[in-house]
């Protein structure tokens, strides 16, 4: 016998070298999934010592309502709203519900996968090497410089495996998503045809009910089967194949088996049947579902925990734990910045404009009184031209005579004084002009300065507001982000004119979808017609979720949601379904293109 020789692990194997990386590199992983898989087990502990020992109440998550089912008798509808719902209804709206929730896991994935299938080569090499994890981003540089080195072409491989990798993951996702939404059409068509047989008493509806389980799932299970290559592999155990749902009692109501433990047997094994459908799912998504945010946005988390950690190094070397007091000096330094900027561009400028505002009845004497002064220098100038004037020409001046002309009669006996200014200055009247000219360049001066302080005073309040823009920019830039977290749009269900244009987008969906439902069923195309009407359910229950708190608020709710129910009825014209799509789009609050356009509350 022969025996193989030992490895050495030296031996420069580049693929044992790049497995052992990709092997240190996936035990931090393997260590946070195993910490956060015992994390709910000791949350849900320490959630049940507090309720136990502390009273402290269970906090139930609100389940909001999905689309209704198609049963519209009077004793339904009594039934809804006394708040007595049948057993038969509360377990149809759990299958929905379940149904509804893995279509969405489903339609989120498809998303991501689709947009990187459309993004540029560039966004595809860029995901392929940094947004895949560690991992893949050791895989991708290994095989990158292993084709450099070989005079290959690593981006082409890299981008026909970006390629291989979200078509494969593109038709598993759209090939459970066929089945799924099938199967919720199945169920509407399903309740629609048996409606009577639910709406009755008890039993009758609970039997009903298993029947149409019964031929869901089992339709659900070979469209699961057929679904792609490999998938009877998925439903056999030890070469035996095997069913993945349970069959439900359909003994008949007059028979002696029909039992109360019948009854809850049957409803144990839906909620069996519901249960290995969501590990059945779970474990198909598990490869194909879009990577999570730690995985995707790694690098930077790496990055961000590296200069984290650096800064923490640089700031404990200088706290005061290693003896330097530079920290403390630093924030004293910066609490004395904080408190001159508080002082000079707050304090100051609120007291200023508070003065000014508050001040003004306390100066209006201050200027009446300068006004006052100004007015008896103007009046002291006037009686010294008229007595000059009069004077000098020898008679009697009209009282309405402006200064002007008598400041012109001044000049020029001024300009005929100076011609002998000696003589002049001691026996004529140069002296007497020089004095009145003083007191006119007097009131000028006087005139000035009282015009400047009424400019002054006008523009304190301006110079006040332009000393604490500073504090007014930084607020109004705190008040911006504040409102921004506040109205962050939460998907079509925020408040924003992003999630408004979602909304519109859902109901573009439902139109489009409409009409290819209606295409299909033309064609006599029924399995695809189907799994079209299953996509519209799933869109209105999207849409109805999404516009619901703004339809409450606006009062418009209750008519909202009779017309979204209507476009999930079997019986309904398609032309009808178009008019009410309309009506849909222009008549609604939340629906309308832009927030501008806003209609009053009702």
């Amino acid at each position: 016998m022969e025996t193989s020789p030992p490895q050495n692990p030296s031996s420069g194997d580049p693929s044992d070298a790049t497995s052992l990386a990709a092997a240190a590199l996936d035990v931090p992983a393997r260590a946070w999934r195993s910490l956060v898989s015992r994390l709910p087990p000791l949350l849900a502990a320490v959630s049940d010592l507090q309720r136990r020992y502390f009273g402290v109440p269970r906090r139930r998550r609100r389940r909001r309502a999905a689309l209704p089912l198609p049963l519209r008798p009077a004793a339904a509808h009594s039934a809804r709203i006394a708040g007595e719902m049948p057993k038969a209804f509360v377990i149809l709206d759990d299958v929905v519900q379940h149904t509804l929730t893995n279509l969405h896991n489903i339609h989120k994935s498809l998303l991501f996968w689709q947009a990187k299938a459309e993004g540029t080569n560039s966004q595809k090499v860029y995901f392929m090497i940094f947004e895949r994890g560690p991992r893949a981003f050791v895989d991708a540089t290994y095989q990158t410089l292993t084709r450099l080195g070989s005079n290959g072409r690593p981006v082409q491989y890299i981008l026909h495996s970006a390629s291989d990798m979200v078509s494969t993951k593109l038709a598993a996702l759209a090939s459970m998503q066929h089945c799924l939404a099938t199967f919720l059409a199945e169920i509407h068509s399903e309740v629609d045809r048996c409606r009577e047989g639910l709406t009755a008493n008890s039993d009758k509806s609970l039997h009903t009910l298993f029947i149409v389980l019964n031929t869901t799932f089992s339709k659900l299970e070979v469209s699961l089967r057929n679904a792609g290559e490999g998938q009877d592999e998925l439903f056999t155990h030890d070469g035996n194949s095997y069913e993945l749902f349970g069959k439900l009692p359909e003994v008949d109501l007059e028979s002696q088996e029909w039992t109360e433990s019948l009854l809850t047997d049957g409803i144990s094994l839906i909620y069996q049947n519901l249960q290995k459908l969501d590990s059945f799912l779970s474990s198909q998504l598990s490869s194909h579902k879009k990577p999570n945010r730690l995985t995707i946005y790694w690098l930077p988390y790496t990055c961000g925990a590296l200069g984290l950690s650096v800064c923490s190094l640089w700031l404990l070397r200088h706290s005061s734990l290693m003896g330097s007091p530079d920290i403390d000096n630093w924030i004293q330094d910066a609490k004395e910045s904080v408190a001159g900027f508080w002082d000079e561009h707050v304090e100051k400028p609120i007291i200023s404009i508070r003065d000014e505002l508050f001040e003004t009845f306390k100066q209006r004497d201050k200027g009446v009184m300068e006004n006052q002064e100004v007015q008896l220098t103007e009046d002291s100038l006037r009686r010294m031209l008229v007595a000059f004037c009069e004077q000098t020409e020898g008679r009697k001046l009209p009282e309405d005579l402006p200064v002007q002309a008598m400041l012109e009669t001044l000049t020029k006996r001024y300009e005929k004084e100076l011609i002998h200014p000696i003589q002049n200055l001691f026996s004529g009247e140069l002296a007497r002009a020089m004095l009145i000219q003083i007191q006119k360049l007097k009131l000028d001066l006087e005139s000035g300065l009282l015009e400047m302080d009424q400019i002054l005073r006008a523009n304190a309040i301006n110079f006040a507001v332009l000393a604490a823009l500073p504090a007014f920019g930084l607020s109004l830039l705190l008040l911006m982000l504040l409102r921004t977290w506040i109205q962050r749009d939460h998907g079509a269900e925020g408040r924003g004119n992003i999630a408004r244009c979602q909304r519109r987008l859902l109901l573009v969906d439902v139109e489009r979808r409409l009409m290819e439902f209606q295409h299909y069923r033309d064609n006599g195309m029924e399995e695809e017609a189907r799994y079209k009407f299953g996509l519209v359910l799933y869109t209105l229950d999207r849409l109805c979720k999404a516009v619901e708190s703004h339809a409450k608020e606006t009062g418009e709710w209750l008519s909202l949601r009779e017309d979204i129910f209507d476009l999930a009825k079997l019986d309904m014209g398609m032309a009808d379904k178009m008019v009410v799509v309309s009506r849909l789009k222009w008549m609604y609050n939340c629906l309308l293109p832009f927030s501008s356009s806003r209609l009053p509350r009702l």
